[in-house]
């Protein structure tokens, strides 16, 4: 379908700049050769209509002897082939007589010719609104293809004209050899006719070749007939082209103030979200823009009177019509969506491209936000057809981080976000390394986001010669002494909550579990404050003697 659209679009803009501002007449379309007689010479004339006089007798004296030949014959074959050779004889005296009055007149005779009378047809009205735009496209070209008919009917008279000449030379030298008079006789009569033949040819020949002398004569350089076609495009179709651009962007700009002006008073315009009846109105607006640029358009070609600028309109507007018959229920579905009555629609959310987006404006291009990433999207509406949307909750996240949040991904990475959109995520590591990956590919790597608050659960073990203690006074006494700790090194502004539990009895030890919660603002030493904990639970355990076991083996003997 584009392709067609595209070949529309050039043909349009070649007829345009290349013809003339007002299509000319039938005559003048129809032939290249309208006077001849002002650049052939008259004693070439008269010497070509004498050949053909002579031509003409020895056709019908060719004709009356095949006739009389016809009347005698008993035969019904002879007599088929004497009615074929008669048919070719009146056709060949016909056209040398079209040609003896083409050359004693000078002029296409056959633009005289009486027009039969046509019966209505509508399919033929209606491709007749066209026949400008192409009878203007077969003017553009109608030089070329009559040198290149002209061209091709020289040299077929040229291939047979040494046939006929053969034909003629190898009957004489028959004669010179045949001493039987019946049968000289008879390749005699054969004599008259084969010359016809070949005067007819070389005629033919002779009026080919002076057609093609007059037209090779008028032709103008490329540069003569460059400029004089840019000349007339500016003065004639390209003042029309100019003209059409203005009325229509007038147009245009006329309707759009006066759309700018009545919504001022529309109610409901300064919404945040558009009602239905400031969707319908702009709707409206949008198609009486159409159809009121098509129109202006059209009336400016009818107005200057240039039938080809406006048969190619019709002829584009026909396409219009043609296409849309395929494509009215994609129409429809964005006029839907549009009216904000489709599947998307204003201030709900929408997943694309693997992101939760807010619709914040649907037209012909639409806007989706996302609040997180702070970016927008510019989407042609045909984009939105096959989609919906949802309302949505306040709280719902709009992306599991933002800018300078820190993170833990599935991989073990650790860093902090200096760049997201809705195709990248950048992650800075502690050392300054970068990281980068797709947004789809950091999504599922399940991001753990520290920057808001995080916990630490470090797991320390104590033997089990502490077992009577291990429930109660060790978890207290640790905890005071990791809180006494956190105080002296300055994170207790950070600290959100600190408890030591038991965790379980291992197999070689009394398991303790260290629980701290801290700020988001702590994220950056996420790391540094785990080791810290149990750097503290080893000064713990050296302060108050207690044992922190290794895995043992113990074997028990009988």
């Amino acid at each position: 379908m584009n392709r067609k659209w595209m070949a529309v679009v050039c043909v349009f803009f070649i007829l345009a700049f290349v013809g003339p501002g007002v299509a000319k007449s039938p005559v003048e379309a129809q032939t290249p050769l309208t006077v001849m007689g002002e650049t052939t010479s008259e004693d070439t004339s008269i010497k070509m209509l004498q050949s053909i006089l002579e031509l003409k007798k020895n056709l019908t004296s060719r004709i009356e002897e095949k006739k009389r030949l016809l009347d005698k014959s008993d035969s019904e074959t002879e007599k088929s082939y004497l009615l074929a050779e008669l048919k070719k004889l009146d056709k060949s005296l016909a056209g040398a007589n079209v040609d003896f009055e083409q050359i004693a007149t000078g002029v296409e005779i056959g633009l005289f010719a009486e027009k039969k009378s046509e019966h209505f047809d509508w399919k033929r009205e209606l491709l007749s609104l066209a026949e400008p735009g192409i009878m203007e496209l077969k003017r553009l070209t109608v030089e070329a293809r009559h040198k290149t008919k002209l061209k091709d009917e020289f040299s077929f008279y040229q291939g047979l004209a040494p046939v006929a000449q053969k034909a003629n030379e190898h009957i004489a030298a028959l004669l010179s050899k045949v001493d039987d008079p019946e049968l000289k006789a008879d390749i005699e009569n054969l004599i008259p006719e084969w010359n016809s033949v070949e005067n007819q040819i070389q005629n033919k020949l002779d009026l080919v070749e002076m057609q093609l002398a007059k037209i090779t004569m008028e032709e103008s350089s490329l540069l003569e007939s460059s400029q004089k076609s840019v000349k007339n495009f500016f003065k004639t179709r390209g003042l029309f082209l100019f003209l059409a651009l203005v009325a229509c962007i007038g147009v245009i700009l006329l309707l759009r103030v006066s759309y700018l002006s009545l919504m001022r008073f529309v109610p409901g315009h300064t919404s945040r979200y558009r009602p239905f009846h400031i969707r319908a109105f702009e709707l409206v607006y949008r198609v009486l823009n159409f159809f009121l640029t098509l129109f202006v358009l059209i009336l400016v070609f009818y107005l200057v009177e240039d039938w080809v600028l406006l048969s190619l309109t019709i002829i584009f507007l026909m396409g219009i019509g043609w296409g849309a018959k395929h494509t009215l229920p994609r129409f429809w579905h964005q006029s839907r969506l549009m009216l904000n009555i489709g599947s998307v629609r204003e201030g709900e959310r929408l997943f694309y491209q693997g992101i939760p987006w807010l619709v914040k404006k649907i037209n012909l291009f639409s806007t989706l936000e996302n609040p997180t990433l702070g970016v927008s999207l510019r989407l042609p509406i045909e984009e939105l057809m096959d989609k919906s949307s949802r309302p949505f909750h306040q709280k719902e996240p709009w992306f599991p981080c933002r800018r300078k949040d820190w993170v833990i991904l599935a991989d073990g990475t650790r860093g902090c976000v200096t760049s997201l959109s809705h195709e990248m995520v950048e992650l800075v590591l502690r050392g300054g390394a970068q990281k980068v990956y797709q947004t789809g590919d950091f999504l599922a790597q399940s991001p753990l986001n520290l920057s808001v608050n995080f916990r630490l659960k470090i797991l320390f073990g104590i033997s089990y010669g502490l077992q009577a203690e291990s429930t109660q006074g060790v978890p207290d006494v640790m905890a005071a002494h990791i809180h006494e700790q956190i105080v002296q090194e300055g994170y207790e502004n950070a600290l959100l909550n600190l408890r030591v539990e038991f965790a379980r009895a291992g197999g070689s030890s009394l398991d303790l579990v260290v629980i701290a919660d801290f700020k988001g603002e702590m994220a950056p030493l996420y790391n540094r404050l785990s080791r810290a904990i149990q750097r503290w639970c080893v000064d713990a355990c050296t302060r108050n003697n207690w044992d922190i076991p290794f895995p043992q083996l113990t074997i028990h003997r009988e």
